[in-house]
């Protein structure tokens, strides 16, 4: 099996649970997120739009995203980010760097979003791609409630039922970070789909597999994907060593190889703290997570 080639040691205990699963169903969803809104309220908005309109709980409290589309991204101002960064107190392993603000309108190009509650209030978390006033492409952490929508934004969204994601204090990292938790309402007619947390020093690709085995499931695709890894090593060879990362899934699929052995394949952009940007596929067994990875794994039979 392949090895890992780095791994990250945060301050607190290591916790004994590195996959955080709960079973989930899906219903997947077109939407046009509104101008004149924040990030996180236009995405409430629609969330909350789409699930009445198909006889779900309303509230929406969880969903995966995806924004934009190929060729139609939305233009947004203001807008505030922050960057991974290197730690400057020893309370994390890593931190964020200071914010961020565009001077003029940015073009969102795509994202991943994680939407869930936090401290019984919606929140999201959201990883982008997008090109500034000057054309130059950036990458980075999204603040949604300081990022507007000056046009409208088409994306998909998957929303959850029988679980959701919740923020919650991680004891390792001393993060508070999304994490899948099992809905009182209870699952939807088709399950079908798990909702996941992959801790620190956990390979991507080969924590995906053993979820899909473990829960019986033949092949997958991955919904939402947002998270961070200990720099990056690439299937082409390529290898990213600032190892602060964040990181967005493009495409994940988990299906059988041509030894019959389930695979992942994981297309990501990330940006890591030198502020380099690079897209490609996660090598297998070399790509831990940094701080954290969330994301839905849909059942593909």
């Amino acid at each position: 099996m392949p090895q890992l080639m780095r791994e990250i040691r945060h301050p607190g205990p290591v916790a004994p649970q590195r996959q955080q699963v709960a079973p989930a169903s899906l219903r997947e969803v077109a939407l046009t997120l509104a101008p004149g809104r924040s990030l996180l309220d236009a995405v409430r908005e629609a969330l909350d739009a789409a699930a009445q309109a198909h006889g779900l709980p309303v509230p929406c409290r969880s969903a995966v995203l995806r924004l934009g589309e190929p060729g139609r991204g939305a233009a947004m101002f203001p807008f505030a980010w922050v960057m991974p960064a290197r730690s400057k107190t020893t309370a994390h392993a890593v931190y964020f760097s200071d914010r961020f603000e565009a001077a003029q309108p940015v073009h969102l190009r795509d994202a991943t979003v994680t939407y869930g509650q936090r401290d019984g209030l919606p929140f999201l978390h959201c990883h982008a791609d997008w090109r500034d006033g000057q054309g130059q492409r950036r990458c980075g952490h999204v603040l949604p409630g300081d990022a507007v929508l000056t046009e409208p934004l088409p994306a998909r969204a998957w929303l959850l039922q029988g679980a959701g994601f919740q923020v919650r204090a991680d004891a390792e990292t001393a993060f508070s970070l999304f994490q899948p938790v099992a809905d009182d309402a209870g699952l939807g007619p088709q399950p079908g789909a798990l909702a996941v947390r992959l801790a620190p020093n956990t390979d991507v690709c080969l924590a995906l597999e053993a979820l899909c085995r473990r829960h019986g499931i033949a092949q997958a695709v991955v919904r939402g994907g947002v998270g961070s890894t200990v720099g990056a090593v690439f299937d082409d060879g390529r290898v990213v060593q600032p190892f602060v990362t964040e990181t967005l899934v493009r495409a994940g699929r988990i299906a059988p190889g041509a030894d019959g052995q389930l695979r992942a394949e994981l297309d990501v952009s990330l940006v890591d703290h030198t502020g380099g940007i690079t897209d490609g596929r996660l090598a297998r067994g070399r790509n831990p997570v940094l701080v954290t990875f969330e994301l839905v794994l849909e059942a593909d039979q």
